[in-house]
């Protein structure tokens, strides 16, 4: 397959790598002259502009941050191939979205970034969400990007522009806002610098990451963050208020052992194989319920699955 990739930060770059490892014939973009001279000293072949990058290609993906997504749209409006994106962020996206679009995220960022930090390895094993709405997203599309992906190592998971927006807020944005907030005990406090160890170190990890990029993420799907940030905030508020019981150790301790619970069993273990029929609802049901795809059929009428165990006595 003929692809362009547009952006060639830690996400593009990587998929740029990982592309042109699978045999598939690439060519990359981006705004930046030097990276876009990094990626071609790295040998790749990279354009001097979109237009040049997606000429005559079956597929382009972007990979730039959502602000700069409606400039580079502007370039695709003839573009007869398919298109994908990596944001983190979905509804803004569909709404902007040409025809032939597949919005995608892949669970699979790290605190550096830059073409420097790309790996072509970085999509083995990760969650790569596969945006499928309901009368809107050519199925087939649909199949033929997951079926790209899934050969890549990524498990593919649908799910609608809402439902990944409220999920990401939940596990990934909420998370970096508030691993902000604890690194900040930081400030003016040489004492804590000193005794910080591997629950500051897990609990800030994210907080390295750019400024920039964190603030991208969560403005750009704001309302979604802003719900799940005041779910945390009182979940947060009740802890505080057992401090105050006659017995906080006591209060604490039931308090917190559902949590400690569901924190020991993830990753979920229970899931099973599954061969299903490639339709919308029965792969929406899929992620819905938690499972992913793993690969399609050639003829594109079936895909391998995991789905968790209990789904399956659903069934």
């Amino acid at each position: 397959m003929d692809i362009a990739v547009v952006g060639l930060g830690l996400i593009g770059g990587s998929l740029l790598r990982a592309l042109a490892a699978a045999g598939h014939r690439v060519t990359g973009y981006d705004a930046d002259p030097a990276t876009r001279e990094q990626a071609a000293t790295a040998g790749f072949p990279i354009a001097a502009s979109v237009p040049d990058a997606i000429a005559g290609t079956d597929l382009t993906v972007l990979a730039v941050p959502l602000p700069a997504l409606p400039a580079v749209l502007d370039h695709l409006t003839a573009y007869r191939g398919l298109i994908t994106d990596v944001t983190s962020v979905k509804g803004p996206v569909r709404d902007l979205a040409p025809p032939r679009f597949v919005g995608g995220h892949p669970m699979a960022g790290k605190e550096t970034s830059g073409f420097a930090a790309s790996d072509a390895t970085l999509f083995d094993g990760c969650a790569w969400v596969l945006c499928l709405e309901p009368g809107v997203t050519a199925l087939p599309d649909w199949l033929t990007l997951a079926a790209l992906l899934t050969r890549l190592g990524a498990r593919v998971v649908p799910l609608t522009a809402a439902e990944h927006d409220r999920v990401v807020a939940q596990v990934s944005h909420v998370p970096h806002l508030f691993a902000a907030a604890l690194a900040g005990q930081l400030r003016d406090n040489p004492p804590a610098a000193t005794l910080a160890a591997g629950s500051f170190r897990d609990g800030t990890r994210v907080a390295a990451t750019r400024a920039e990029l964190i603030a991208a993420m969560c403005g750009g799907n704001a309302a979604a963050v802003k719900d799940e940030l005041d779910h945390l905030l009182a979940d947060l508020h009740r802890m505080r208020a057992l401090l105050d019981a006659p017995d906080p150790v006591a209060a604490l301790t039931t308090a917190l052992r559902p949590a400690v619970e569901l924190r020991r069993a993830w990753p979920v273990a229970d899931q099973v194989p599954a061969e299903l029929p490639a339709g919308t609802d029965v792969l929406l049901d899929l992620g819905r319920a938690g499972g992913w795809v793993t690969a399609v059929a050639e003829d594109r009428t079936t895909v391998s699955a995991m789905r968790p165990e209990t789904d399956r006595n659903r069934s």
